[in-house]
């Protein structure tokens, strides 16, 4: 059987250093924000080349937080739009919701399943007051034609790069560093994934990341003086010490996962099933292969009997979720589409050259 993600595997490698990292941290008695948090936001600030990484609970915090910093700063307010791809995982509107604004959901690109850019200049409105595109399944959203709307209509630009750790754009700027902020998850099952949770703001913004940096922390400036109505939102010292082991290994697991891609995309050869559109340059991290089909029950049934293992990101798209039962009765075709048809099969950089032509020869046979 070759499963859709084996975590015990990738985690392996680093098993040693895990363990002198987890010694080195009982050994501190330094449990919230100590030297481990404060090196790895050290450390991914460099990686992402921003002045800033405050590292967060989750991967959803960090994208709230950002919108309450910026509440506080004067640039957004309860009310505001917030343009999102509909076709994003929920997480992302949570965030929006959350913090009192108003998520306008754009339809998606059937090809890149990113923003679509007519679609996304047609929802401008007066109210929209930021645009926060996600870049799903690791691939950059078109941040080009994004900044150009951004600063055209004096709009905030917020990444959602949970998905998308060292991807990186044609003059070499990585996820993180293209918008105003950025909000990252440490999720296990991501190409850097902790042990548990975890997430990050990345910004070259002084001022944000100054508030976020109380806001995660009950809104403390020092300890029992509250400027703000925080949240309990900080990164868990322990995890930041396996990220630390991880983060060096981060651009040779995206390479491998490239080699992965490039051969799937040029030997997979079946009119059953739509492959991802990818230039072949650095801006997709392939965080996900995702394939279409027309019949997804029939090709799950054929990949579960040919031992090859598959998950859905995502089955149901968020308009159409009871939790979001307001935006019930929009359509957007596209992004329906998309949900019916998407198929994740296995990607891994711990993969063999034998797992991965098991995996082309099974889809060749469907």
């Amino acid at each position: 059987m070759i499963p859709f993600l084996d975590i015990k595997a990738i985690n392996q490698r680093f098993e040693n250093n895990f363990q002198k990292a987890f010694k080195q941290f009982l050994d501190s008695g330094y449990y919230i924000l100590g030297n481990q948090v404060k090196e790895f936001e050290e450390a991914f600030a460099n990686y992402c080349g921003v002045k800033h990484c405050i590292g967060v609970g989750n991967g959803l915090d960090a994208l709230r937080l950002i919108l309450e910093g910026y509440k506080i700063l004067g640039k957004l307010k309860n009310g505001d739009e917030v343009l999102v791809a509909s076709n994003t995982y929920i997480a992302t509107i949570i965030a929006i919701k959350q913090t009192g604004m108003v998520p306008v959901l754009v339809e998606g690109n059937v090809s890149s399943y990113n923003f679509d850019i007519p679609s996304l200049k047609n929802s401008l409105t007066p109210k929209t007051k930021a645009i926060m595109p996600v870049h799903l399944y690791g691939q950059l959203a078109p941040m080009d034609e994004i900044l150009k709307i951004a600063k055209k209509n004096n709009i905030l630009l917020i990444e959602d790069a949970a998905q998308a750790h060292g991807a990186k754009n044609s003059e070499g700027k990585l996820a993180g560093n293209i918008g105003d902020a950025a909000g990252f998850s440490f999720y296990p099952t991501k190409n850097l994934g902790a042990l548990g949770d975890g997430g990050a703001v990345t910004t070259n913004d002084d001022a944000l990341a100054e508030v976020i940096k109380k806001l995660r922390n009950y809104g403390s400036s020092s300890k029992y003086v509250n400027e703000f109505l925080g949240i309990n939102s900080r990164l868990d010292e322990v995890q930041a010490a396996f990220l630390n082991c991880k983060l060096p290994a981060l651009d040779v697991d995206n390479n491998r996962r490239r080699e992965i891609a490039k051969k799937y995309i040029s030997e997979i050869k079946n009119k059953k099933i739509k492959l991802p559109e990818w230039d072949g340059s650095g801006n997709h991290i392939f965080h996900l292969f995702v394939v279409r089909v027309k019949d997804r029950a029939d090709f799950i049934e054929f990949l579960n009997r040919n031992e090859i293992g598959s998950l859905i990101h995502y089955p149901i798209p968020p308009h159409k979720q009871k939790a979001l039962s307001e935006y019930s009765h929009l359509s957007f075709p596209i992004t329906e589409k998309i949900h019916e048809e998407v198929v994740s099969i296995p990607i891994s950089p711990v993969f063999s050259e034998e797992d991965v032509d098991r995996v082309i020869s099974g889809l060749n046979r469907y």
